[in-house]
């Protein structure tokens, strides 16, 4: 008798639908990402305008049918009528006790699935968002991001250098392929800062440059608990270039230049090192396009180093979550280094990392040769990814850069 109900139940279970709730959190707003209010506690709240979609991203491990609906939460008495597009295919439905229903969908393939909500109520609330709800055959084994955190990932690459080698100028090129808002396309990073590109937003994009200071790692947020013996001292700066101090990711000495450098076209970095006693002198340069020439951002002295560079690296950042779902991609290279001694190398090998966000959240992260440089991609719900350490060689330039005639004449030799 008791194998009887095992084998009943076991066949309830196999026949059960799969039911999957992606919670309204996780959700971009369109075309206007700040349209609406999102937040883990209340959803999706303050829906009033027509023009504004709700979209999820998804990857479905299977073709087949799954049926959809969206919870939400409205006034007692009103009512709320939603469009769910999903793969092209478009249902209706008014949402009653807190639920529309949009019924059965075909999914003709596995792969990346955007599901978009749209209002049919005009300028009146179209409810407070809660989830939406997957159920079917479709749905088993898909793979969604359901954590708050709606950035795609951040992806670097690390470039390898001779053991012991007394680095003291790293040289390297980004070319923005996709940019929108909330990018940090980084050139030259190394164990005390970076150097790189920035869009702040529609109107504005910065070239920055910043230097940690000694001891405090990513822990301190105010500088104020960094004892001043660990403060990096800017010594000068480049015209127009904003500095100040920095926090929050660490703290330290930071310095930007507003200028609005332009996609598709080559962006060139020089970041020097002077050893001192005990410290350190970090100059970040960028070749100015319009005047043609290198302009300096500015000049840090970090304390308690005294060394060359080392640890080097790129990455690519989406610093801001309402727009994680738009994909960023930049070309990196050619990339040289300078010695002590004035030999130049060129760096043709660098290895793939991510964020936790690309662990296991978003996959969507990638890293790769093209044209002849080094790329770095995430976002976009693209299919496949790139597996976190895996090397890549890209072909050799063969041609050093030209040093800023504003350079100290110790590094020209």
């Amino acid at each position: 008798m008791k194998a009887h109900i095992f084998l009943l139940c076991l066949t309830i279970a196999s026949g059960a639908k799969t039911e999957l709730r992606v919670p309204a959190f996780t959700a971009y707003l369109e075309p206007d990402p700040n349209g609406a209010q999102v937040s883990e506690a209340n959803g999706i709240t303050g829906w009033h305008d027509k023009d504004l979609h709700i979209a999820w991203f998804g990857e479905l491990k299977a073709a087949g049918k799954l049926t959809a609906s969206v919870e939400l939460k409205l006034p007692a008495g009103a009512t709320s009528k939603l469009q769910l597009t999903v793969g092209g295919e478009s249902h209706q439905a008014e949402a009653k006790d807190g639920t529309a229903s949009f019924g059965e969908y075909t999914i003709g393939k596995p792969g990346y699935v955007r599901f978009e909500l749209t209002s049919l109520n005009g300028a009146n609330d179209a409810g407070q968002i809660g989830a939406l709800v997957l159920n079917g055959t479709a749905v088993e084994g898909a793979h969604f991001n359901m954590k708050p955190r709606r950035n795609a990932a951040s992806v670097h690459l690390a470039y390898p250098t001779p053991a012991g080698a007394e680095i003291t100028m790293f040289y390297n090129e980004v070319t923005a392929v996709e940019d929108p808002n909330a990018t940090f396309y980084m050139a030259c990073g190394f164990h005390r800062g970076y150097l790189g590109m920035q869009v702040i937003s529609p109107a504005e994009r910065r070239i920055i440059f910043s230097v940690w200071d000694a001891a405090s790692g990513g822990d301190a947020h105010d500088r104020s608990t960094v004892e001043a013996e660990n403060h990096v001292q800017m010594l000068t700066k480049g015209e127009l270039v904003v500095a100040k101090v920095f926090g929050n990711e660490g703290t330290g000495g930071h310095s930007h230049l507003a200028y609005p450098w332009k996609t598709g076209e080559r962006q060139k970095f020089l970041l020097a090192a002077k050893p001192g006693e005990g410290f350190t002198d970090y100059s970040g340069y960028y070749f100015h396009p319009e005047k043609g020439e290198w302009t300096l951002l500015a000049t840090f002295r970090a304390p308690k180093d005294g060394g060359w560079l080392k640890s080097l690296y790129s990455f690519s950042e989406d610093f801001n979550e309402n727009t994680g779902q738009l994909l960023r991609k930049a070309l990196y290279g050619p990339q040289w280094v300078a010695m002590a001694d004035g030999e130049w190398l060129e760096l043709t090998k660098a290895t793939f990392s991510h964020d936790v966000t690309g662990k296991s959240d978003r996959l969507d992260r990638f890293m790769g040769v093209e044209n002849g440089k080094f790329f770095l991609s995430q976002g976009g719900f693209l299919p496949g990814t790139t597996n976190f350490g895996d090397p890549f060689t890209r072909p050799a330039s063969g041609a050093p850069p030209q040093l800023p005639k504003s350079l100290p004449t110790e590094y020209k030799r």
